[in-house]
């Protein structure tokens, strides 16, 4: 493959996606980049700098004069990557609460999807990438030599989050998750900008009646090809 390869994973929430892209980065050599992890490091800066997400102004222009650096993960601790602001690495405080909690409201604003498409795009054309997102291959990287299209029913990536988080020791109500799943569906496909979508040219894998291993070796089957 060459040198400058790009993989593009797109799909809705709990697809599977991140699991497929960090397991063909690892497999291929590449950086794995799931490109939500900016959208919440402008978020934790957004709350650790005292600003109001609700401040579409205000979170645009710190998106838009915070670079962000995505790299290779420097410890493991788990982390799949590295991401450093300003010379600080935030990997891990932007999965805090507060972060989950504000993060669609900052991804939803153009201004901030739009300051981040040109960093996402400054990291992915570095080539030698498995980026991952809802629309990356028809946003940030239609020039991807390679786009894979996600997908599953509400219903399955709901049950998949249920399970999870039993597996980890909590509780969680079926039902509940459902209509989070459906809700950020609607979101995420009707916005006015980028809304979640298959890229003309991308492969749908329908992962309903796969499971994991059968959904990597399809899609690192199309990767070698």
């Amino acid at each position: 493959m060459s040198d400058l390869c790009i993989i593009a994973i797109d799909g809705p929430a709990a697809s599977g996606k991140s699991t497929l892209g960090f397991r063909l980065a690892e497999s291929l050599g590449y950086l794995y980049f799931d490109t939500g992890l900016m959208y919440r490091a402008v978020t934790w800066l957004t709350l650790a700098r005292g600003l109001s997400a609700q401040d579409e102004a205000a979170v645009t222009r710190l998106a838009e004069d915070m670079p962000i650096e995505v790299t290779a993960p420097s410890f493991e601790d788990g982390r799949s990557c590295d991401i450093v602001v300003d010379g600080q690495d935030i990997t891990w405080k932007i999965r805090q609460p507060e972060v989950d909690a504000n993060v669609s409201i900052v991804a939803a604003y153009s201004g901030v999807r739009a300051a981040l498409t040109i960093q996402q795009r400054r990291i992915g054309l570095r080539g030698r990438v498995v980026m991952v997102g809802r629309d990356i291959g028809t946003v940030v990287l239609p020039e991807a030599n390679v786009k894979i299209y996600l997908d599953a029913s509400a219903k399955e990536r709901a049950r998949r989050r249920y399970d999870e988080t039993l597996q980890r020791g909590g509780t969680a109500d079926l039902a509940e998750i459902l209509t989070k799943v459906n809700e950020r569906d609607r979101i995420d496909s009707t916005r006015a900008i980028a809304p979640l979508k298959p890229a003309a040219d991308a492969v749908l894998i329908d992962s309903d009646k796969l499971n994991a291993d059968q959904v990597f070796e399809k899609a690192l089957s199309l990767c070698k090809r």
